[in-house]
């Protein structure tokens, strides 16, 4: 637990550095055998990337550093609760764990959209205010049915 109050400080203290250079109030980092192996910060409006949020960063950049897209054996510390894109990406990540600070509420008193999205997410689609359809289109299955008929394909 001490260790986890150690990675966690890192991680608010990145946000907070952040914050001083004109970014986001979110940092990250990626923690395997005691040792960072990457870190991030929240780069949306430095990069003009809506999916650069701290934690994306750090898993991106661990990912390489670590020459893989599986971060099996590695902790996300963050400093905030991850939003749905960052809880995904860790769990797509296959990250042990995520330990953050802050949580959702925290974020929407800062005025982000994290506890609205999570809420969206457990509505019906119908009320979003953006559509998300599906069109009938014929050929719809042909990637799957390319990658299944691969015997060379790398399982994720």
């Amino acid at each position: 637990m001490s260790s986890d109050l150690t990675w966690l400080t890192q991680a608010v203290d990145l946000a907070v550095a952040n914050v001083g250079d004109g970014g986001g109030p979110f940092g990250a980092l990626v923690v395997r055998d005691g040792a960072v192996v990457a870190t991030g910060q929240n780069r949306v409006t430095r990069d003009l990337d809506p999916t650069a949020h701290a934690e994306v960063t750090a898993i991106r950049v661990a990912c390489r550093a670590l020459d893989t897209f599986a971060l099996d054996g590695c902790t996300l510390y963050t400093s905030c609760e991850p939003c749905p894109l960052c809880l995904t990406a860790s769990l797509w990540a296959r990250l042990d764990r995520v330990v953050y600070a802050a949580d959702r509420h925290d974020a929407a008193r800062g005025g982000f959209d994290d506890l609205v999205f999570y809420e969206l997410l457990g509505r019906d689609r119908s009320t979003w205010p953006m559509p998300v359809v599906t069109a009938d289109l014929e050929s719809a299955t042909a990637p799957f049915d390319a990658w299944l008929s691969r015997a060379d394909r790398t399982h994720y």
